[in-house]
């Protein structure tokens, strides 16, 4: 078996594994290599086992983040919820492992971090283990994604709702809000959202390229959906759909307008999207169970699928999960709020860019 730093022309071969494997996600696909290399100039190492028939038999999408701040790692993928191995069988899973390892130590990376689902069960068999990654494993299951099942449309969705939830619902609506579905055309009202949210939540803001990059690198499955009261946009949220599921990993509302409940309108036009165009799945992202995001997200009927996150060390030493990227800047928090947008506009990309969360 070979392993391979793919190129262009493997692409194609690449994205149909990755929709015929059962654990295949968006975030597999090589539309990604594209986006982050070309909005934040990370080195990407995307591994493709290849054996003597031609055909696939594993993948490796892999990020190589390194800041003297965050520090040096490579990530299977930074800034989602999911990724990691993707392969035939154990020993293939264990090939492409030990080849991440030797591209990390040339690196000089700390830990390799892969985005899973399910676990890695070649962890768990008598492999060759060259660089000791079994002993320096550790799994952080501390979110989950919260998943939405629906039905064959959406006003039999509608219609399973409580009464409550219609009621927030309708809210919006007759207060004159609506909403809108599009493409790069709507790309500029989401930024100014998503800016003005991510400053108030403390956080620095990804780049617009980012956005940008991805409506190009899947037109047929990316959209903005916006929510206006008359020609002022109040919420914003950006879907992707792949095989059976519509992801939504971004959305932002203006703190301003809350009492008019932007939000809910905005969720439920998402759904109401996937429903009505043939989506089994609604895929709100990643929450910590109990807090605010999870519970709001619960109430529209999603259910919690937890995530295994395996960061394995490179030193031989289990890493210190509890010292995370998130928990390095929540000091940082409290001053980035007090910032004009206008300057985490500028400054917020070039931090963002280092943080694999």
């Amino acid at each position: 078996m070979k392993i391979k730093i793919i190129e262009t022309t493997d692409a194609q071969a690449w994205d149909a594994y990755v929709r015929t494997h059962h654990r295949g996600t968006l975030y597999h696909l090589s539309g990604w290599k594209n986006v982050i290399e070309k909005t934040y100039g990370h080195k990407t190492y995307y591994l493709m086992a290849v054996k003597d028939d031609g055909l696939v038999y594993g993948i490796l999408p892999l990020t190589h983040l390194k800041h003297f701040a965050f520090g040096n790692s490579l990530i299977s993928i930074p800034f989602f919820d999911t990724g990691g191995i993707l392969a035939d069988d154990e020993q293939t899973e264990n090939t492409i492992l030990t080849e991440a390892a030797r591209i990390g130590r040339n690196l000089r990376a700390e830990n390799i971090e892969l985005r899973h689902v399910a676990y890695l069960s070649c962890l768990n068999c008598n492999f060759p283990d060259p660089f000791g990654m079994k002993e320096a494993v550790q799994i952080r299951s501390h979110k989950v994604l919260m998943h939405l099942t629906l039905p064959e449309s959406s006003e039999v969705l509608m219609k399973s709702f409580k009464a409550k939830l219609r009621s927030q619902i309708k809210r919006p609506l007759k207060e004159g809000l609506y909403s809108k579905i599009g493409g790069a055309e709507l790309l500029d009202d989401f930024y100014e959202i998503f800016l003005v949210n991510m400053r108030d939540l403390g956080s620095p803001v990804h780049s617009k390229k980012l956005m940008k990059n991805v409506l190009e690198a899947f037109p047929d499955k990316a959209r903005i959906v916006i929510v206006y009261k008359e020609n002022e946009a109040l919420a914003c949220s950006f879907i992707i759909g792949f095989k059976d599921i519509l992801e939504n990993p971004w959305a932002s509302a203006l703190r301003q307008y809350s009492r008019l409940s932007p939000n809910m309108l905005l969720y439920w036009a998402m759904l109401e999207y996937a429903c009505d165009n043939g989506y089994a799945y609604f895929d709100f992202g990643r929450s910590s169970p109990g807090e605010g995001t999870y519970k709001f997200k619960a109430q529209w009927g999603a259910t919690p699928t937890p995530l295994n996150w395996h960061i394995i060390s490179l030193n031989r030493e289990p890493a210190n999960v509890e010292t995370s990227q998130a928990s390095k800047f929540d000091k940082a928090i409290q001053y980035w709020r007090k910032l004009p947008v206008s300057v985490t506009k500028i400054i917020g990309p070039m931090i963002r860019k280092h943080i694999g969360l």
